[in-house]
């Protein structure tokens, strides 16, 4: 059992802390001393998930744009060879090419150095093996010979600097040319404007787009830099969502494309200078993804709209799948599935985390841009665009996100009694309960009780429940709220953030 030290630095399926001083009140936790012994806790835990002693094992590392990832590559590296494993040093990387890793250059594991979208001055480790991305349980166990100091026995191994992202780019660019069956420059006179919010993305202009034709001036923040000047790379954030979007409309772009930091998430924007995002981005890669796939399910995380479903059932011809947030949680969902005989090419947040099963299920905002554009061309042909593509989709009028959060310590227990709490209360005020919720619990109101709905479910990680609301009428929301809060002024040991 981790005690409260060891048991902070797990998010998920991740590793997270602050790695920099700079902000007060906030001490730098990821130390080099905690970074060598979870590194030397993974080498433990990979030696024996391998079943092969450590001189026998490949580790690929790589890192985002954060300013402490030099700091703590160096450290990974050296603790990795340390112990006899040949380690490939892949440097400013994104996350979805540590994984690709495993597949070109048969890594063993691979350590992806990145915090996501978090503040500048935090960072954190993802792991991943040639099944995919390790799960919670795996972080625990590594976690747990980090706090016993466990590190396997020291020996020789080596350090090489290997340019995988070279790779990787080529890799897209030719996925591009066969899909697009446009000739050698497929994008000529298309231009798409990049946004890497100076993080590891800027890449995907220069050595994906560009080299293919596109156009890509306008393209904006594509220099690395850990400090994050000008805004937070989050597709989901909407000062970056703005910036991009005005991007795209001062150069009459075709396309605008936006990265979180490590390029596992991509948000996008149409040329009329509106956002591709969150139902929309799904809608387009549900669109996108059936193709071939006629009937497929698409499994997407719990907060979708009432629209994107009828969407993706009634005019695309799927079966969608409404399940659980949380990027993992959707992977492993359509994983499953498919091992059961089931016909689901998608798994997708409406963060912008998308996962398709023909690139291993791996949430890549670079693959999903790139079939995205490989799309952009064929539509071109026919005189269409992306927005014809989800034309037919119904979008809600209002829709906002209240936040609260649990004082109460076991948090788990306490959200899940409020959850059972207002199950009752729903069936008791006669209240449409959603039949194919699988987290939280989702009522719909009709016309005249706000003509929408509400969805409150606990968070994945933190002492948090979010109520998502949206109404397809001016008013509604505020209307569906009203009819909420008598339950949730009951709850103690809520607090809204």
């Amino acid at each position: 059992m981790l005690n409260d030290y060891w048991k902070h630095f797990k998010s998920g399926t991740d590793i997270r802390a602050v790695a920099m001083d700079g902000v007060e009140g906030e001490p730098c936790e990821l130390t080099d001393e905690v970074v060598e012994r979870i590194i030397g806790g993974f080498a433990c835990w990979l030696s024996e998930k391998a079943g092969k002693p450590c001189k026998k094992l490949t580790v690929s590392v790589g890192r985002d744009s954060r300013l402490s990832g030099p700091r703590i590559l160096n450290n990974v590296t050296r603790v990795l060879s340390s112990v006899g494993i040949r380690v490939l040093d892949c440097g400013l990387s994104s996350t979805p090419a540590m994984f690709m890793t495993t597949v070109d250059l048969s890594c063993d594991g691979a350590v992806q150095i990145t915090a996501s979208h978090h503040p500048w001055h935090r960072n954190g480790l993802k792991f991943f093996l040639p099944t995919g991305g390790v799960e919670g349980g795996d972080v625990t166990a590594i976690l747990e010979k980090a706090e016993a100091g466990k590190k396997p026995t020291q020996a020789i191994g080596t350090v090489e600097a290997v340019p995988y992202m070279t790779q990787y780019a080529a890799r897209l660019r030719e996925l591009i040319v066969t899909e697009s069956d446009n000739g050698d420059k497929p994008l000529s006179g298309l231009h798409v404007v990049v946004d890497a919010g100076n993080g590891a993305g800027g890449f995907y202009a220069t050595q994906v787009l560009e080299p293919l034709g596109a156009d890509v001036s306008g393209s904006q923040f594509l220099e690395p830099d850990g400090s994050f000047p000008n805004h937070i790379p989050n597709p989901e954030n909407p000062d970056a969502m703005a910036s991009v979007c005005g991007a795209v409309k001062a150069v009459n772009a075709d396309l605008g494309i936006i990265f979180d930091t490590d390029v596992d998430r991509a948000g996008c924007v149409g040329a009329d200078g509106r956002e591709i995002n969150r139902n929309r981005l799904v809608a387009l890669a549900a669109a996108i993804a059936l193709e071939g796939n006629e009937g497929g399910t698409i499994v997407t995380d719990s907060i979708t709209s009432t629209g994107l479903k009828a969407f993706i059932e009634q005019t695309l011809g799927g079966v969608h799948c409404r399940f659980k947030r949380g990027y993992k949680n959707v992977i492993n969902e359509a994983l499953r599935l498919n091992a059961e005989g089931v016909n689901a090419p998608l798994a997708i947040e409406t963060s912008g985390h998308a996962a398709l099963r023909d690139n291993y299920f791996l949430d890549d905002g670079a693959y999903l841009s790139t079939k995205i554009i490989i799309k952009a061309v064929q539509l071109r042909k026919e005189g269409k665009s992306l927005d014809d593509l989800i034309a037919a989709l119904p979008e809600p009028l209002e829709g906002c996100e209240v936040r609260y959060t649990i004082t109460e310590p076991d948090f788990k227990a306490y959200g899940e009694r409020v959850l059972r709490a207002l199950d009752a209360y729903a069936a008791k005020h006669g209240w449409q309960v959603a039949d194919d919720s699988r987290e939280g619990v989702r009522v719909s109101f009709p016309k005249d009780k706000g003509d929408g709905w509400f969805l409150l479910r606990l968070s994945v990680h933190d002492p948090v429940m979010p109520l998502n609301v949206e109404s397809d009428t001016v008013g509604g929301c505020e209307v569906i709220l009203s009819q909420l809060a008598p339950f949730i002024e009951k709850q103690t040991e809520l607090r809204r953030k």
